[in-house]
């Protein structure tokens, strides 16, 4: 019997291990063939790009064909309904440094900055000259910044005509009972040189003629200019010394011809004195001037100010600020500041933020902009209080929404973001690529940093310097023929410098944020150059050298081209809105209005 129950136990055990390995076998293979299709299945339906060139796209993943590096899944977002908005995620927004601001009304005010030097009150400039016609025998006063006061003797003076009216004098004296009239007229000869009635009687009774005469200051002042050496001769009239009163002097400040409607008589100005630093001094401008220099294109405004303790002197210069109301009603204005604002030449764009869930939401919008106020603009139309808006990284939106395919700065329509490897990397099926690059975000967005401030200089290898300085040399050749008014040799220069962009290896660039700040550089660079090198209009030309000099400056202050290098700027160019340009000199040589305006602006920045 104990036999028997062991066979069947025996039998039972085999019974359920071959049930449990035939599960194994079969039932766990559909299992794990089930969760092996659904994550191949989430593979195959993946879309695959390359961080440097988001134009590649990929079914699978793998290495980039055109710089090697690893392949990234394509980030999707939901932008909600409207098709042109830019989804962006906290991450990216945060390091981007993307920050935004509500609109809101506020006090118009413009705030102008002016430059000036300090000069001589006009009505207090005296030129002392010789009443007496002779030879300078001696001079007290021998250079210029001497202090004198009025009737001071400046120089003694020989005159053969005034001792020749001496002696006739005396021998009118001798007969002066006789010949009254005679007396008189030789006495009047005397006074009509200045010679005192002390000192004719001094001459009468001494009866001897005096050799030399003083010659005595008329005003109290500074010597600001000797005209005369010892030994000069002189004749009556003739300056001898400028003598300035200092203790009080103008403040004249340059006033620019887009800036001179800001500036009225009676505007109160707050300035500083180089010389004088800590100090701030405040000021009326009691005169406009009429006239605009036709040279430095200015006209200048005037502040009169007491010089106490003479511690101002003529020369110095100044910087002043003028603070006026844009508007004379009490309506308040949209302002907004100028980090929000993107130019494009023809238009001014701004970003919208949406509300949406998480992350940030940008649209792009058109507006049109009225006076400048320094820092700020004011928003005349395309702008509505409490809204909200970029105002800080505007430039990484704009960059991430051009690689998104949506609306940006250099493309208002939309549509796919090309580099200079446009159809590289173009998945088999065309149309499922296009779309799925006008519905999907890179997450390579993230990485993008903002292109508004370009203080930051970024490590790049040498050699890439170097090629960068080829394109900046032809840049200066370029720049050069604009301030000559030379359309053809800037043609010439604008179809090199697209060559020599075309020949910088990207691949030299390994940090991925200096590769990615190169791509867009490189594409607004060469689409200017290619606009000038097709066009033989110097005014076209010169709008589109506007856009190349902004992206190549911004190349420069990134990756250096071991070189000095002065950024200029011209407050009158581009229709008074201002434009910048590099040069290899502190010279001022205008390339937007060559030789009409050839010294128009100044020197913003030394790029080292």
């Amino acid at each position: 019997m104990t036999t028997k129950i062991k066979n069947i136990l025996k039998i039972v055990g085999v019974l359920f291990i071959g049930l449990f390995l035939g599960w194994m076998l079969f039932g766990g293979s559909d299992a794990t063939k089930e969760v092996h299709d659904h994550s191949a299945e989430q593979e195959a339906g993946a879309t695959w790009t390359c961080s440097m060139h988001p134009q590649i796209r990929q079914s699978e993943p793998g290495q980039c064909p055109l710089c090697g590096m690893d392949l990234i899944p394509v980030a999707t977002d939901d932008v909600g309904a409207d098709p042109n908005s830019l989804q962006m995620s906290e991450n990216a927004l945060k390091l981007a440094n993307v920050q935004t601001m509500v609109v809101g009304n506020s006090a118009a005010n413009k705030e102008l900055r002016l430059n000036g030097k300090i000069q001589v009150d006009e009505r207090k400039l005296y030129t002392q000259s010789t009443h007496i016609p002779g030879r300078i025998e001696s001079l007290r006063i021998n250079f210029t910044g001497e202090n004198v006061s009025r009737g001071q003797t400046l120089a003694m003076v020989y005159s053969p005509d005034l001792v020749t009216a001496q002696e006739e004098l005396l021998q009118a004296y001798s007969i002066k009972n006789s010949q009254p009239e005679l007396f008189d007229a030789a006495k009047q000869k005397l006074k009509n040189w200045k010679i005192g009635e002390s000192t004719i009687n001094k001459i009468i009774s001494s009866g001897k003629t005096i050799q030399q005469f003083p010659i005595t200051a008329d005003v109290s002042g500074i010597v600001t200019s000797k005209k005369v050496d010892l030994g000069d001769y002189v004749n009556r009239g003739m300056p001898i010394y400028e003598i300035a009163d200092l203790s009080s002097l103008w403040v004249l400040f340059d006033i620019y011809e887009s800036d001179m409607a800001w500036v009225k008589v009676g505007d109160k100005v707050s300035y500083t004195i180089q010389s004088v630093p800590g100090e701030t001094f405040e000021g009326t401008i009691s005169f406009v001037d009429p006239l605009i220099n036709a040279q430095t294109r200015v006209a200048t405004a005037r502040v009169e100010i007491k010089n106490v303790g003479n511690k101002l002197k003529p020369e110095m210069f100044a910087s002043g600020i003028i603070k006026n109301k844009v508007s004379k009603t009490a309506s308040q204005e949209i302002v907004i500041p100028k980090s929000a604002i993107m130019w494009t030449g023809e238009r001014s764009i701004i970003y919208i933020k949406n509300n949406s869930g998480t992350g940030g939401n940008f649209t792009l919008r058109e507006v049109t902009l009225g006076p400048s106020l320094g820092d700020s603009f004011v928003i005349k139309s395309g702008l509505e209080t409490g809204e909200e808006i970029v105002v800080n990284g505007t430039f990484t939106v704009d960059a991430a929404s051009q690689l998104a395919g949506k609306p940006s700065m250099m493309n208002l329509q939309g549509g796919k973001a090309e580099t200079g490897h446009a159809n590289h990397g173009k998945s088999q099926d065309g149309e499922a690529s296009d779309k799925m690059q006008n519905e999907s975000k890179l997450s390579i967005t993230e990485k993008v940093t903002d292109h508004s401030k370009m203080n930051t200089r970024i490590s790049v290898s040498k050699e890439f310097q170097n090629q960068l300085n080829n394109v900046f040399v032809k840049y200066i050749d370029l720049k050069d023929a604009f301030a000559n008014d030379n359309a053809k040799i800037a043609q010439k220069s604008a179809s090199d410098l697209l060559k020599l962009v075309g020949k910088i290896d990207m691949k030299l660039l390994t940090n991925n944020e200096a590769h990615m700040h190169w791509m867009t550089i490189s594409k607004e660079i060469t689409t200017s150059a290619s606009a000038i090198s097709k066009s033989t209009d110097i005014s076209i030309q010169r709008n589109h050298f506007k856009h190349l000099s902004t992206h190549l400056i911004k190349a420069v202050k990134l990756f250096g081209v071991n070189k000095k290098v002065f950024e200029q700027f011209c407050p009158m160019a581009d229709n008074n809105n201002g434009a910048y340009w590099l040069s290899l000199s502190e010279k001022i040589n205008n390339p937007y209005f060559g030789a009409k305006m050839l010294k128009c602006g100044n020197t913003e920045t030394i790029i080292q």
